[in-house]
């Protein structure tokens, strides 16, 4: 998978002008899609940006090992991790990437703490894991001879405003609605070389978003799908509805903001018989009532490379058209 991505690459970088190396400055890979449901297709939330010599990770979500393991990418290499909030479907995969990541094999090999951005209690978590895997942690140690550095965690708890600034890489947080009860949550903003990403983070619709997002070159946002008959029989879907954007939303969102390109991630989705796909035809649908512009439905392994233009790419590395309204 990856020689073909690369090979796409390389054409589409040549179409555009540009060498390889410049074409993929910055780029999206969109690890985790989905949501705490356990779906082979969409693991829960993740999302790596690749910018010049920084590897970035925002959520840890179910299954960002594997996603990186697919990718061919180190789990020791990811410069630095930020989490939204502390809902656990954005933060079960920190143990993991943690401690497989300390391992002594290419695929891992940590040697420095691990960095990680969040909100308060992200500091907490840590320290509260390292005592939870004490004993596993003694064993590598003493057993495997790992240096403590790499299973050290350097945490720090933020707010608003510039959290990272880095080999050109600025990481900026912003305060975003995800309901009343869940404060602090974030979403970010990442800006380099004159590109600007913006990760909505799990929120209602926020004139926050759609002001960071103006103009920006992409803009991945959640959303949230729940067929009406289900909630009628499960009431706790019409809170879950309640902390998310509707596709109707999120479109005026997109309008007003006017990103290059819109991306769905983290889609929440739920109907009355279940399946294991997004129903892609009906978010897309309903999107249009409101918005008009290039749009993608994200989906695991999902890239998208900024350069002077946007190219998309499907987790098998072929080419991906956005798909546009009817003007």
């Amino acid at each position: 998978m990856r020689s073909m991505v690369g090979a796409v690459l390389a054409i589409a970088c040549a179409a555009f002008g540009s060498s390889p190396a410049v074409c993929a400055d910055l780029k999206v890979t969109l690890l985790g899609t989905g949501t705490p449901t356990p779906r082979l297709s969409s693991f829960s939330a993740a999302t790596l940006i690749e910018a010049g010599p920084e590897r970035l990770l925002f959520d840890l979500g179910r299954g960002s090992s594997i996603r990186l393991f697919q990718k061919g990418i180190p789990l020791g290499s990811i410069t630095a991790h930020f989490i939204t909030h502390l809902h656990s479907d954005h933060v079960v995969g920190l143990p993991d990437l943690w401690l497989s990541g300390w391992l002594g094999t290419p695929w891992a090999s940590r040697k420095a703490p691990m960095v990680v951005f969040g909100p308060k209690g992200t500091v907490a978590m840590t320290e509260n894991l390292t005592k939870a895997f004490s004993e596993d942690i003694r064993i590598r140690t003493e057993d495997e001879n790992y240096g403590p550095e790499g299973v050290a965690f350097a945490a720090t708890d933020i707010g608003p405003g510039v959290v990272y600034d880095r080999n050109g890489v600025k990481v900026s947080a912003i305060e975003v609605n995800h309901g009343e009860k869940i404060k602090p949550a974030l979403g970010y903003i990442v800006e380099f070389d004159g590109k600007r990403v913006v990760l909505s983070g799990d929120t209602k619709p926020d004139p926050r978003v759609e002001k960071a997002a103006e103009g920006a070159d992409l803009l991945i946002h959640e959303v949230a799908v729940i067929e009406p008959d289900l909630v009628k029989t499960y009431p706790t879907y019409r809170a879950i509805e309640d902390h998310h954007t509707s596709p109707e939303e999120a479109g005026q969102i997109f309008t007003r903001a006017k990103p290059k390109l819109a991306v769905y991630s983290h889609i929440v989705f739920a109907t009355v018989k279940p399946v294991q796909d997004v129903p892609e035809a009906a978010l897309i649908a309903r999107t249009r009532t409101t918005y008009q512009g290039p749009l993608v439905v994200g989906r695991d392994l999902t890239s998208i490379v900024v350069s002077d233009r946007i190219a998309v790419f499907a987790p098998d590395g072929s080419p991906v058209t956005p798909l546009t309204g009817t003007p």
